[in-house]
């Protein structure tokens, strides 16, 4: 029997990646973004030719509620789940408006709660699941000029550590790959310069690729349920 997995943020980048990694192992997926509908469309019809799986797609906002709830009423079944949705923000702490603020929080955390308390139903039904987390190192350390950022990825991290005793009598896995400097998007507002410094600070000597945060999410999905709790540094020796 075929597997389902939903995965947020899959538009691009590193849900993109999670997603065509998930698909070609022959799970179902539901996948959901906020706003690229064209983007998630044609990643939705690419994936269902290529690999022959199901695949179906929602635009909405994560730190909705009510959205969430509504995606969840189509789903019978879910093996896993995996929370990527997320927004960065740069800038000083004392500049930061209380929407900022709210809307980090919203993305980054809010949805996750959200999208757990609507899985977990689910998973209590088969006595099995994993719930893969996408976290960051700043989460582990923090930033200095991103410290609301830092602060939503801290909590995800404590989320899951505690999600992950909650479930474990029920066979369910809670885990967080907490990511390093990944070559997405998320970092184009970097120069040049500022790429190579980074990256001299780096033992591996260069950036993480989505692919592989993909390659972890898949390793972590066919874990046994025995492993459950841990935040997984993939930084490629940075923190």
């Amino acid at each position: 029997m075929s597997k389902t997995a939903l995965i947020t943020g899959a538009s691009r980048g590193i849900g993109a990646a999670i997603a065509e990694k998930f698909a070609k192992e022959g799970y179902d997926l539901i996948l959901v973004a906020h706003k690229s509908l064209d983007l998630l469309k044609d990643l939705s019809h690419k994936l269902n030719e290529k690999y022959g799986i199901s695949c179906t797609y929602h635009i909405g906002d994560m730190g909705d509620s009510a959205f969430v709830k509504s995606i969840f009423t189509s789903i019978e079944e879910l093996d896993v789940l995996v929370n990527n949705a997320g927004i960065s923000h740069i800038g000083l702490l004392q500049d930061m408006t209380d929407e900022e603020w709210q809307r980090i929080m919203a993305t980054n955390l809010d949805s996750v709660f959200f999208s757990c308390r609507a899985a977990i139903p689910l998973m209590l039904k088969k006595h099995s699941g994993h719930i893969i987390n996408i976290s960051s190192a700043w989460g582990l350390v923090g930033a200095g000029t991103e410290v609301a950022y830092s602060a939503s990825k801290g909590g995800l991290n404590s989320f899951t550590k505690a999600l992950g005793k909650e479930l474990a009598p029920s066979s369910i896995s809670v885990n967080a790959i907490a990511c390093g400097v990944i070559d997405t998007e998320m970092n184009s507002f970097l120069s040049e310069d500022e790429k190579a410094a980074l990256i001299d600070e780096i033992p591996a000597g260069r950036m993480g690729t989505p692919e592989e945060v993909a390659e972890t999410a898949l390793l972590l999905a066919n874990s046994p349920t025995y492993l459950t709790g841990q935040i997984v540094a993939l930084d490629g020796g940075w923190i």
